[in-house]
């Protein structure tokens, strides 16, 4: 089994910021995980409204259920 927990390492110590899934002896790994500052900037997909007026609309029956899943519905 591998579960994950969330620690600080600090003056040779690993605290623990959350319960560990079992209290029994087990084998560990500890990975050291370099912090990167969050960049804001930049955009992964599409931005809301940058199609308006491209040519790209929604259907007016975009909503309706579908005819093939009318059995599960």
């Amino acid at each position: 089994m591998y579960a994950a927990v969330k620690a600080i390492y600090e003056n040779g110590q690993v605290i623990l910021q959350e319960n560990p899934p079992t209290m029994e002896k087990t084998n560990v790994i500890v990975m050291f995980i370099k912090d990167e500052p969050v960049n804001n900037k930049k955009t992964v997909g599409v931005k809301i409204g940058s199609l308006a007026g491209k040519g790209y609309s929604i259907p007016d029956n975009f909503n309706d259920p579908l005819n093939d899943l009318s059995e599960y519905m």
